[in-house]
């Protein structure tokens, strides 16, 4: 691949929204990181929630410059979140990074990928109502992931059950096409960005 072409590779962070450790985040992270750098080749950011100090009371209206994470996020032309589904609803932890950050969301398409005993659709239906708050697009389709733990080989690594690689792709077609015109508004139009 020529030095233009990977430049002109779509940067996609994927945020990693459990910060139970061990949890199954860990294998579905892994798979997804094959998926999307192998079949879609996508400049991928794996943001491991767990890993990233966003203390609660640092938080600043507007977002927060001392984020250790704010480069990462206003760098990326779109996003991926792997959300669990706690108490019918996402994790704190995605809320928290949600908050702590604003322009760099901001005419970006995020695409989900939802896991848990419903595969994580209610998690994922309340951050549609959260995102274009912040002007991100949300992709239509989404991926749930039912009971994912029940597809983990005896090395704990996950074997999409028939079906998942192919839910894969709506929301990637539609992640790709919105990352690429949004990539092309926001240089064309940066000020809009504010």
């Amino acid at each position: 691949m020529t030095e233009e072409a990977l430049d002109n590779r779509l940067r996609i962070a994927v945020g990693i929204g459990s910060t139970h450790r061990p949890g199954m985040a860990d294998p579905l992270a892994a798979w997804l990181e094959r998926e999307l750098g192998t079949a879609y080749r996508l400049d991928l950011d794996m943001i491991d929630l767990a890993s990233v100090a966003l203390p609660m009371h640092e938080m600043r209206t507007g977002g927060a410059a001392a984020s250790p994470i704010a480069g990462r996020l206003a760098d990326a032309d779109g996003f991926v979140f792997l959300t669990p589904e706690y108490n019918h609803s996402f994790p704190a932890p995605v809320k928290n990074v949600i908050d702590w950050h604003f322009s760099e969301w901001a005419y970006k398409p995020v695409a989900f990928v939802g896991y848990g005993g419903s595969g994580g659709i209610r998690a994922i239906e309340q951050l549609r109502a959260v995102f274009p708050e912040l002007r991100a697009t949300t992709v239509r389709e989404s991926v749930p992931l039912p009971m994912p733990w029940e597809h983990l080989d005896a090395d704990g690594r996950f074997i999409p059950p028939p079906g998942a690689e192919q839910a894969l792709h709506a929301p990637l077609r539609e992640l790709r096409v919105w990352a690429e015109a949004l990539r092309s508004l926001r240089a064309a139009e940066p000020a809009g960005r504010e």
